[in-house]
């Protein structure tokens, strides 16, 4: 089935658009005076044992960074004053301009402290901080592996929210009875649910660069294992997709083979196979 191209595209004006739409959404964090992020040579040990106690709300007139600062400190209230440092300094790397040791600091919580924060971290915290990577890793590696969770991780987030608007939880798979009778987008052949092997062939090789990385690569490695033991994703769904339709095929050949039996072996002549007596219900007994 070839479905037509539609006549009006998705983002009007694209990708310039797009980009300033974004670059919108990059302006760095502004200062007031007397405000500054912890210098690049701050206690890490001190931080991770302090935990993030309630603040009241910046008032009006408060500089980005204040506002900031209290956004990502309410969401991490009761957790340790470095993962508040950390959900900082990614709020300012991730604007156009930061301050020059933001980077150094960031990296340095994730070489010095990487096994507190993993233990620590919300999974929505650990992403963040894994796509921090793309942009301001140290190493080729490291930002390879930022990179490569932006894309895996955002496209995520897109689709299983859209997902929701089916009305089925994200825990439950959709039936392999019936699908619908359309193309994929760009042209794209059909996933072969049972041989495919393309949720394997994206997976492997990023876990696989996650493990020989020693600094974000145990970020993703976490996020990993999260997601492999999480009952809500397209990938558990496509699993229980996949056992759903070998098991239906199963079942069909198990069906086949017995009709077939039945043909070739019918069964023996009642009048031959009754016991002898006037009652061929009769066994002797």
């Amino acid at each position: 089935m070839t479905t037509e191209t539609p006549a009006f595209p998705t983002y009007d004006g694209a990708p310039e658009t797009l980009t300033g739409v974004w670059n919108l959404r990059r302006r760095a964090l502004s200062f007031a005076p007397g405000e500054a992020l912890p210098p690049a040579d701050c206690d890490l040990k001190a931080l991770l044992s302090a935990r993030v106690a309630p603040e009241p709300p910046p008032g009006r007139g408060a500089s980005t960074h204040a506002v900031k600062r209290h956004e990502v400190r309410r969401d991490l209230e009761g957790f340790s004053e470095l993962a508040a440092l950390n959900g900082l300094l990614i709020a300012h790397l991730r604007k156009r301009r930061a301050p020059r040791h933001a980077a150094a600091l960031f990296r340095r919580i994730w070489t010095e402290e990487s096994a507190a924060l993993l233990e620590e971290l919300p999974a929505r915290w650990l992403i963040s901080s894994a796509i921090t990577f793309g942009d301001h890793g140290e190493t080729e590696g490291q930002r390879r592996i930022g990179l490569a969770a932006n894309v895996l991780f955002s496209l995520m987030k897109l689709y299983e929210f859209e997902r929701l608007y089916s009305g089925l939880p994200a825990d439950r798979p959709f039936s392999v009875a019936r699908r619908a009778a359309a193309d994929l987008p760009l042209g794209m052949p059909d996933f072969a649910l049972v041989s495919g092997g393309l949720d394997i062939n994206l997976l492997a090789p990023l876990w696989q660069m996650a493990r020989a990385e020693p600094v974000a690569g145990p970020i993703l490695n976490r996020l990993f294992e999260r997601l492999n033991e999480d009952p809500r994703s397209l990938f558990r769904r496509i699993a229980l997709m996949r056992d759903a339709l070998q098991d239906r095929r199963a079942r069909r050949s198990e069906k086949r083979a017995r009709r077939a039996a039945a043909q070739d072996n019918p069964g023996p002549d009642m009048a031959e196979s009754a016991p002898s007596g006037d009652n061929p219900a009769d066994t002797g007994a």
